[in-house]
């Protein structure tokens, strides 16, 4: 009994090692095969036969993506970076300020509200879709850059999760603050706001990385190529004449490469921002 034991404490560490080298193959098998395939040129990436990685690498199929006119590649990233960088900071602040309001001001009707906020989340995206664009498009928003951020400001889910992290936020220091003379404002913004960095962090990221992958409102909203995203772009390789498989890779390599530098910065802060929700176990 005591050898059986023994033997698997010893070979504990190696079935974990095994595991989490399987995990990781896993998730980066897409990564693999996207830079494989945007490598690659038609025929190669239509033959019958698998090949591992091309025998000739075509480095100009990411060039390409810049020197074509019709494609505006590069305003359609700067569109997208443009957008999410706006659209994650502007949307956390307003949520945390919301958050915080819901969990510390003592304002009447204040549960009315937060039950508002909840039931917003009930609501399917499809439902509201239509009369976001008919207001959107009546104030002139079709083909401008406001147009595609304004919808994407205002993040119930965040608030709520801002609202849990605020209730939990120790009284005994914003009592300090009021004998300073704070009001609630200037206990926000010089107590409240610098202690939730990780959650601003966090839900930041997140955001971005959602603001980033948005397709369906950028393709409504940004009908003229001046106002494309990323996504939208990227969607002109596939059409009902022809389709460019060796570039939709190249840019998607290109597109996604953002977001992962995005999740690599800011994955810690995406742990430690979830967990202090009060959203465990």
């Amino acid at each position: 009994m005591k050898t059986t034991r023994t033997l698997a404490k010893a070979l504990r560490p190696g079935a974990r090692g095994l595991l989490v080298g399987l995990l990781t193959a896993a998730f980066l098998a897409p990564f693999y095969l996207m830079l494989r395939n945007a490598l690659m040129d038609s025929k190669g990436l239509t033959s019958p036969e698998w090949t591992w990685w091309p025998s000739e690498m075509h480095w100009e199929n990411f060039t390409a993506l810049f020197d074509v006119p019709t494609l505006h590649m590069g305003q359609a990233l700067g569109n997208s970076l443009l957008i999410a960088g706006i659209t994650a900071p502007v949307s956390t602040l307003l949520a945390s300020a919301a958050g915080y309001a819901f969990a510390r001001i003592p304002v009447p009707g204040r549960g009315v509200l937060l039950g508002l906020v909840i039931a917003t989340l009930m609501i399917p995206a499809s439902a509201t879709f239509v009369p976001t664009f008919v207001v959107v498009g009546a104030m002139g928003g079709v083909n401008t850059l406001w147009g595609l951020i304004a919808p994407g400001l205002f993040n119930p889910f965040a608030v709520l999760l801002f609202r849990n992290f605020y209730l939990q936020f120790p009284a005994e220091i914003e009592e300090a603050g009021r004998l300073d003379g704070l009001g609630w404002l200037g206990l926000y913004r010089r107590i409240a706001l610098p202690s939730s960095g990780a959650m601003l962090a966090a839900l930041g990221a997140l955001s971005f990385i959602d603001s980033w992958n948005a397709f369906l409102w950028p393709l409504v909203v940004g009908q003229d190529p001046s106002a494309w995203t990323a996504q939208i772009a990227l969607s002109t390789f596939l059409t009902s004449q022809t389709i460019n498989l060796p570039g939709l890779f190249a840019g998607a390599v290109v597109t996604i490469a953002p977001l992962v530098a995005m999740f690599l910065i800011a994955q810690r802060y995406i742990v430690e921002g979830i967990a202090t929700t009060g959203l465990k176990g």
